[in-house]
């Protein structure tokens, strides 16, 4: 499920934020909705505005939605799908490992292999190897 989750893209917020928006698609005043939530019609917009600046809390969120008999759905989405993410972080933690084996090498005046189709499959293999064997390791 978390995999597939990258596919999926969400509507874009409206400039009001969804509580207003909502609230204003349903006919409901400021006022109603602020004898739902008991606070004053002062404060509904505090909350409105909150939200359509990212201030307002989860809690809050919540409360209000329920106010509109609207269900919360809270969800992170991945840009891309998380096996890529986790992929691209081994990759590069191969590479920060072969860079550095790569300085050590030169340090001590040992030949280092210039880049080539076989070097790019031992990265690939490290890699793999990181992400079989690092877990939580694997972002620091």
């Amino acid at each position: 499920m978390l995999q597939d989750a990258a596919s999926h893209s969400l509507a874009q917020r409206p400039p009001a934020g969804w509580l207003r928006s909502i609230r204003e698609a349903l006919g409901m005043t400021s006022a109603a909705l602020a004898a739902r939530l008991e606070i004053t019609a002062s404060g509904l917009r505090k909350l409105e505005q909150a939200e359509a600046t990212d201030a307002i809390t989860l809690g809050t969120l919540r409360r209000v939605a329920e106010a509109l008999d609207c269900e919360l759905q809270y969800t992170l989405v991945p840009r891309q799908p998380l096996r890529e993410m986790r992929r691209q972080q081994a990759l590069r933690l191969a590479q920060q490992w072969q860079q550095r084996a790569g300085r050590t090498m030169a340090l001590e005046a040992q030949p280092i292999d210039s880049p080539s189709e076989g070097a790019q499959q031992r990265l690939e293999a490290m890699a793999q190897e990181i992400l079989r064997t690092s877990g939580t390791r694997l972002w620091g």
